[in-house]
């Protein structure tokens, strides 16, 4: 069984993972999250440049430990990182080739356009996201642009004293979605045919 990808981020109420400025003061600390205990679920961390970027410019690659981390980056010199490996092509394939490794499962530490190439490639299979009770207005959106659809199942979720929301989500497969759009059809198509309102269809 393949190992899964979880994108895990702290985001505020308005779908941001970071200020303008790339900031993170607005975070609010929470006590009873077991950061140790979360950290334990992963030996592979992946991201994109931006992301490790900050991770060094804060000094804090160290957090890693002896696990794997792998930076997506077409500029990044492997020569200048050899504590990490960097991917700069042929990105499903090396993806792909991560999760079948054996393990325990893969964090998506970020950033933003990281998980939109990943979802086009149909390669993150749950979003694990902390919503921080603040607005920002604008800033580094946790999911980046272009649009992209996809449906999601909740799996888990938790409030916490701090006011911090906890929302754990199974991304679907496009399968699963096909499969839900032809039950819908036939459910629609069925109450057509009972000459039912079929804006009562699921």
């Amino acid at each position: 069984m393949s190992r899964r990808i979880r994108y895990h981020v702290a985001c505020s109420l308005d779908g941001y993972i970071a200020g303008p400025q790339g900031e993170y003061d607005w975070l609010v600390e929470e006590p009873t999250i077991d950061f140790e205990a979360l950290f334990a679920q992963f030996d592979t961390f992946l991201m994109g440049r931006k992301t490790w970027d900050l991770v060094v410019e804060q000094g804090s690659a160290g957090m890693f430990g002896k696990n794997a981390v792998v930076v997506v980056s077409r500029t990044l010199k492997p020569k200048d990182h050899p504590d990490v490996t960097v991917v700069s092509r042929g990105l499903e394939a090396r993806v792909r080739e991560l999760r079948d490794r054996p393990g325990k499962d893969i964090w998506l530490f970020g950033g933003g356009s990281l998980l939109r190439s990943l979802l086009g490639l149909d390669l993150v299979d749950t979003l694990e996201l902390a919503v921080v009770p603040v607005v920002l207005g604008g800033g580094i959106p946790f999911l980046a642009g272009p649009p992209i659809l996809r449906s999601l199942t909740l799996t888990d979720h938790k409030v916490y004293p701090s006011g911090i929301v906890w929302l754990e989500y199974d991304v679907r497969k496009p399968e699963a979605n096909r499969a839900l759009k032809e039950t819908r059809q036939a459910a629609r198509r069925a109450i057509a045919a009972d000459d039912i309102d079929a804006d009562e269809a699921p």
